[in-house]
């Protein structure tokens, strides 16, 4: 049994180091636009205080290596794409940050700390940090799920990369038995939930990989002009006043100065009709 779980945690150990990849062509896009619109820093700042969590609750139990190990690694990771996010964020986005990396991964991560050393018994501290884990690794899962509102708005998922849905829930499945078999639950539980998510995203994905661009431009009804043309013969000028005056006249129309502007001797009407 106890290899068993060594295989589901080396296993684990694997794909957990893929999901922390996955984020690759994300920042890859980043670099390329010089900017982190549309993008968020949440899931990192997120996935780096749940591994800092994993890797306090592994130093409580016996024989979690596998545990330290990976989250050591994802410590470093997740602390280099915020440092890359941070570079290239907004002045605003770079604030707000910051202000939840020292709200979670400084204080909040310092409180655990303090509280569980010096107000729970040895016989229970690792209960206790196991649940608070336990949540936070709910949090890890769903932290992505933040995009999932834009995506069914947008109907777009350019800011829900796919290869992070897919390793997390393959990593979700990995450490569930993992957990199991260790009798583990602070471990197996939140990935029951890790794995729901993530097919969630999945299908998403699927539903708008690929979405038909609905053109919504409206067809504006330029004007058309049409343009006639009348050529006047200059002899004419003085027979075209004459009929002007009378037609005045006759409709009771007092008549001051009709303007006549020969354009090259050329009267050019324009008439505007809407499509």
């Amino acid at each position: 049994m106890n290899q068993l779980a060594f295989v589901f945690g080396l296993l684990g150990n694997v794909v957990s180091f893929m999901v922390f990849l996955a984020p690759i062509p994300t920042f890859y896009q980043i670099f390329k636009k010089k900017s982190t619109e549309g993008f968020q820093s949440v899931p990192y700042v997120v996935g780096l205080f749940s591994a800092m969590l994993w890797i306090y609750y592994a130093f409580l139990k016996p024989e979690t290596t596998l545990l330290i190990t990976i989250n050591s690694v994802g410590c470093f990771i997740q602390s280099a794409y915020i440092c890359f996010y941070l570079f290239f964020a907004t002045k605003n986005a770079r604030v707000q940050t910051v202000k939840l990396i020292l709200l979670l991964n400084v204080v909040g991560f310092g409180m655990i700390i303090v509280l569980t050393h010096f107000w729970a018994n040895d016989s229970n501290r690792d209960d206790i940090v196991g649940w608070i884990c336990l949540v936070f690794s709910l949090c890890v899962f769903v932290a992505p799920l933040g995009v999932v509102r834009q995506v069914i708005r947008t109907k777009s998922v350019e800011y829900m990369p796919f290869l992070l849905s897919f390793f997390l829930t393959l990593s979700a499945v990995m450490w569930f038995f993992y957990g199991l078999l260790r009798k583990d639950y602070n471990i197996a539980i939140p990935n029951v939930l890790g794995f729901l998510f993530g097919v969630i995203q999945m299908v998403l994905y699927v539903m708008y990989k690929n979405p038909k661009k609905v053109v919504q431009e409206k067809k504006q009804k330029l004007p058309v002009i049409e343009t006639q043309i009348i050529v006047i013969d200059e002899n004419k000028i003085p027979e075209l006043k004459e009929q002007i005056i009378d037609v005045m006249k006759l409709g009771g129309a007092s008549v001051g100065i009709i303007p006549l502007v020969p354009v090259t001797w050329t009267t050019i009407f324009v008439e505007s009709e809407m499509l």
